[in-house]
């Protein structure tokens, strides 16, 4: 049985440069989420070059039944799933941070919430059961031989989401939903260590100033040399999970693989 790896947010960005970087450089069979296959242009394109590793599967990751119709699906037709990273997320609806108080708004955080954090958790929820049957088969390079995990769980989160940190305030909604989001798979690593008999990875991971739309209305400030491509980005963060170990489990990791405090 091949690899099974499930991009959830693949329409477009770092969700799409997953796909991509994993298509090109592995063996692997990936699935690719996102909420309206038929306007994902590049996504359809990639689709074309690797029809035979590559499934497209219509799914929003606010709506619980549709998150638990596709893992339904998934199970039906691979069994297991050895690699999930969850990447759609939103700065905010407006598509610009909230910079004070008088910016917030009940629906700007709520929407904000569904699909940084509450989506991931669902994914999660629907998906962990076959990240259990994962067969470890990515990067675990340890000096200890007898240690395997079974699957990886990757939650894209932000380093605006570390509070102590957070020096500069502002972004409310985004902030909270990736600390939230962060405190989610914390939770997660025990509980699926508990699950899984300790088989299961759960790391955050932060991938740096990317060059996509949901950045790109604050690139101005940014240095050259910090602003990175989706493919600089994915290729760092490839590196990390490549690395991972059992006792990385719960961290909260750069696209470097440094620890960022919580």
């Amino acid at each position: 049985m091949p690899s099974i790896a499930v991009v959830q947010g693949a329409s477009r960005g770092i969700g799409l440069q997953f796909c991509r970087t994993l298509l090109q450089r592995t063996e692997v069979n990936v699935i690719a989420t996102c909420r309206c296959p038929d306007q994902a242009l590049d996504l359809n394109c990639l689709y074309k070059e690797h029809k035979e590793r590559l499934n497209v599967m219509k799914m929003d990751v606010t709506q619980e039944d549709a998150i638990k119709e596709t893992a339904e699906m998934v199970e039906q037709q691979f069994k297991k799933v050895d690699l999930l990273i969850n990447c759609a997320a939103m700065l905010h609806p407006s598509g610009r941070g909230e910079t004070s108080l008088r910016d917030v708004s009940f629906e700007g955080v709520q929407a904000t919430l569904a699909t940084n954090t509450i989506g991931p958790l669902l994914m999660a929820k629907y998906f962990s059961p076959m990240l259990s049957k994962g067969s470890g088969s990515f990067g675990l390079h340890s000096s200890n031989k007898k240690e395997t995990h079974s699957g990886i769980l990757v939650n894209m989160s932000a380093r605006v989401g570390s509070i102590s940190d957070n020096g500069l305030g502002g972004w409310y909604s985004y902030r909270m939903s990736k600390s939230a989001l962060n405190m989610a798979t914390r939770n997660l690593s025990i509980e699926l260590r508990r699950r899984s008999k300790g088989k299961v990875i759960c790391i955050a991971l932060h991938p740096g100033t990317v060059n996509t739309d949901l950045s790109r209305p604050y690139h101005r400030n940014v240095p050259k040399e910090k602003l990175f491509s989706t493919l600089h980005s994915v290729e760092c963060m490839m590196a990390v999970i490549s690395k991972l170990t059992l006792m990385d489990s719960g961290k909260y990791f750069a696209f470097d693989g440094t620890k960022i405090p919580f």
